[in-house]
């Protein structure tokens, strides 16, 4: 079966990479007992809930094709795959040395990399009739939080 995927789509997996982003810092924070790491990495669990929200918004805000299921699903068996897919692809289990706030850093810059090779794969597979455009929000916000974990990471360094 031929399958495109939507906007909506991916959006859907944005939503829950970034749910698996921010449980990823949340975990980061219980392991450390440095306060000033764990403030960090409390704050960037929240960053994490807040793009979240945006991308609930800008996915309510996309309309027609780009919202249109592209094959017969009675049983919203693409839904489950997407999610799956959202879950095994970022911010999945990985050995880290949570102790270490640079091991934190490096694999969180590591895994929004990894979100963006993602989001950029999936892009190529959703037609422009179905909202391709709309995913270059998506990879500016990830690029953002690559930019943000990079200057917290070179900080790290000066210490």
């Amino acid at each position: 079966m031929i399958y495109d995927f939507t906007a909506d789509d991916v959006f859907e997996m944005a939503e829950q990479l970034e749910r698996n982003g921010a449980q990823f810092y949340r975990k980061a924070a219980q392991n450390t007992e440095n306060p000033e790491y764990k403030k960090l990495l409390v704050g960037l669990s929240e960053m994490e809930v807040e793009h979240e929200t945006t991308f609930i918004n800008l996915r309510s805000e996309l309309s027609g094709t780009a919202k249109t299921s592209t094959a017969f699903d009675p049983q919203n068996e693409s839904a489950l795959y997407l999610r799956a897919l959202a879950d095994t692809k970022v911010f999945f289990e990985k050995e880290i040395d949570f102790s270490s706030m640079k091991s934190v850093l490096k694999a969180a810059i590591l895994a929004e990399k990894d979100s963006i090779v993602f989001y950029l794969g999936m892009k190529e597979l959703v037609p422009e009739k179905y909202g391709k455009d709309k995913l270059d929000k998506i990879i500016k916000e990830e690029m953002g939080h690559i930019k943000l974990l990079s200057k917290e990471l070179i900080a790290q360094k000066n210490e």
